[in-house]
């Protein structure tokens, strides 16, 4: 069976062809970057618009690359939750079309889930139990993964995300669109431990907290003008994987997962992705960091939650919608 799996939850329109090995035959991604930079983030409206213009000459694109016909796909993927409903609603709607036309099974899938089996594919072999950290714009999460479809919620952001964090502490400090990028690149040239920023809720429960941080930076900005940039891109960096990295240990320790899961945008950023390697290294747990490519959002790991979700919980109906919400079906 070939599995056509539709990625369309914020500003990246994706689609992958999947076979039920499963293997990779095809993974393509159309960045909305340059359309959002003007406005220094994403704006759902024109993410919704984009998603229609280049949906289904993504698909095309994918299916060619596979090297399959349309008539050939035998299950259509789609995350439907969570993320921006206009953005949502064009996959799933989409998805919804193409399962009906074809005569075959719809599988929705969660989206903050789908970021941990970025960590399966990349692994090439089974991950489970581990602990996954899922780190974005939009979300900041925690889980147990006892096997590949049991998933429980341990904590999540109270306020912003991470990757949000970084992207207005990025504005603040005239940075680039995207923000997490361009601190990282920063922070190489600064002192990491040149100003001590709070590191909040470091060791109350799993639960996350960022905006105090942000509004730190901005304090600290502005109470020091010259203060050098790449020194206070190091501290704020420092003080996010502090956070992240404790919390991620202790979790795999309490609740004995032998191997620590790191997805999600900002798991690219080079400080977090070394700190998870180090800690794994000194307690023993297997590390699992996908590529740079398949921590952003992408259709291969739409399509391979949807490979487990099917043989699980079999097909979604067709009367699933978009639920932009953080919602957790099935855990």
């Amino acid at each position: 069976m070939f599995f056509l799996a539709i990625e369309t939850s914020c500003d990246e329109t994706a689609a992958a062809v999947f076979t039920e090995e499963p293997r990779i035959l095809a993974s393509v991604v159309a960045s909305q970057t340059d359309l959002h930079a003007r406005f220094g983030g994403v704006v759902p409206e024109v993410a919704a618009r984009a998603h229609l213009q280049r949906l289904l000459p993504i698909i095309d694109e994918t299916l060619r690359q596979a090297g399959i016909r349309l008539e050939q796909v035998g299950c259509v993927a789609v995350h439907n939750t969570p993320g921006l409903v206009g953005a949502l609603l064009v996959g799933v709607s989409t998805a919804k079309m193409l399962a009906l036309a074809l005569g075959v099974p719809l599988v929705a899938v969660n989206h903050v889930e789908a970021h941990v089996y970025a960590c399966r594919l990349a692994a090439g072999r089974d991950i489970f139990p581990c602990v996954g950290l899922v780190v974005s714009g939009g979300h900041t999460t925690l889980f147990r993964c006892t096997d590949a479809l049991h998933f429980e919620r341990l904590g999540s952001t109270r306020d912003d995300a991470a990757g949000e964090a970084f992207d207005k502490v990025a504005r603040f400090l005239g940075l680039p669109y995207p923000g997490g990028p361009a601190i990282d690149r920063l922070a190489m040239e600064g002192d990491r431990n040149a100003i001590a920023f709070p590191r909040a809720m470091l060791d109350e429960g799993y639960d996350f907290s960022f905006s105090g941080l942000k509004t730190s930076v901005l304090t600290y900005v502005r109470k020091h003008p010259d203060a050098g940039n790449a020194d206070v891109a190091a501290s704020f960096q420092e003080a996010v994987v502090d956070v992240l990295v404790t919390k991620a240990r202790r979790a795999a320790r309490e609740v004995g997962a032998t191997g620590v899961c790191l997805a999600g945008g900002v798991a690219a950023n080079s400080a977090l992705r070394e700190r998870v390697l180090d800690a794994c290294i000194a307690d023993g747990l297997r590390p699992f960091v996908p590529s740079r490519e398949m921590c952003t959002d992408n259709a291969a790991m739409v399509a391979a939650a949807g490979w487990y979700r099917l043989r699980h919980d079999g097909p979604t109906p067709l009367s699933a919608g978009a639920i932009p919400g953080l919602r957790f079906p099935g855990i």
